[in-house]
């Protein structure tokens, strides 16, 4: 799990990472349990669900709390529109998947009888926003994408693992087209990611340079000394747990791999890249179902998201 601490003060606002810029405190928090708002509606009055339809009167609950700025702020993405085959998607599946104990990598093993990498290569693949799908992972795993070809409308590319995975990054990178206007970067362990939150982040990424996907922390998180004593508790309210994908303009991303790699740096996510350049990324709330899988136990939970009736 990565954790990412916004060292501003807290507001209701989201605040930009690497900058000192703040969203309007016109920003809005609505509770809502079937609602998924975008800030076109405000303008409206209307509350879009996930079905499409419109509801003038929505039932407030707390089950789902969605922040979106106002029109005209920083990370505002109404107006943003991601064009049709303009994006190129970095698939990581060089993973050795250790933690998971098995005798394969743990994005190959099944998922209700389906390889994990697959879940989220499919829901790349349906959306129309993606060109190409670069798939980095051994050679011998390449039979598993390349039988997906008939049922795909993107193109497939491979590319081969580094020995971090920022060397896996770059080796994706050098074999993205050129024409691409994004580079979104997802680990093939996180199957259950939502093409609406992938959609947010996309444009995301469009308006601000650098995006990811995260939530905000539940847990209380201290940080201890070296023997495990108690520091300090940290303050929840700015702590973001990070997930993919991470969404970057293509020549930022080769930008900060130019820094990273003259200075030797060692980044543990896509977008730290683009931090060491002093850019604004921008935190795109999306989903805590949005799991990696790293142990057995997170995968009887993908089991249970995806066949609740079973459960």
């Amino acid at each position: 799990m990565s954790i990412l601490r916004l060292c501003l003060p807290f507001s209701s606002s989201p605040h930009f990472l690497g900058s000192n810029s703040q969203i309007s405190k016109k920003s809005l928090l609505l509770l809502s349990s079937t609602a998924t708002l975008s800030p076109q509606h405000f303008k409206k009055s209307w509350v879009s669900t996930e079905k499409g339809n419109f509801l003038r009167s929505p039932k407030l609950s707390p089950l789902r709390i969605t922040c979106f700025a106002v029109t005209g702020e920083p990370g505002e993405s109404s107006d943003v529109v991601v064009k049709e085959k303009s994006v190129s998607v970095i698939l990581l599946a060089g993973g050795k998947g250790k933690r998971m104990g098995a005798s394969m990598p743990k994005q190959y093993l099944p998922l209700l009888g389906q390889p994990i990498a697959l879940y989220s290569l499919y829901t790349f693949s349906r959306m129309p926003e993606v060109k190409e799908i670069v798939v980095v992972c051994d050679p011998s795993y390449q039979d598993i994408f390349e039988d997906t070809k008939a049922k795909i409308q993107v193109d497939l590319k491979f590319a081969l693992p580094g020995k971090e995975r920022q060397d896996s990054v770059y080796s994706g990178l050098q074999a993205v087209d050129l024409s691409a206007e994004l580079v979104c970067i997802h680990d093939s362990a996180r199957p259950l990611v939502l093409a609406e939150d992938v959609e947010k982040v996309l444009k995301d990424g469009l308006s601000i340079g650098a995006a990811v996907l995260g939530v905000p922390a539940k847990a209380t998180i201290k940080e201890a000394d070296s023997k495990s004593f108690v520091v300090k508790t940290l303050d929840r309210k700015t702590l973001w747990e990070m997930q993919t994908p991470q969404v970057i303009k293509p020549d930022l991303l080769k930008k900060g791999f130019e820094l990273v790699n003259r200075e030797n740096l060692e980044v543990t996510d896509d977008v730290s890249i683009v931090e060491y350049l002093k850019h604004p990324v921008y935190i795109t709330e999306g989903s805590y179902t949005n799991i990696k899988v790293t142990t057995p136990d997170d995968l009887l939970v993908a089991e249970r998201i995806l066949n609740p009736i079973s459960a």
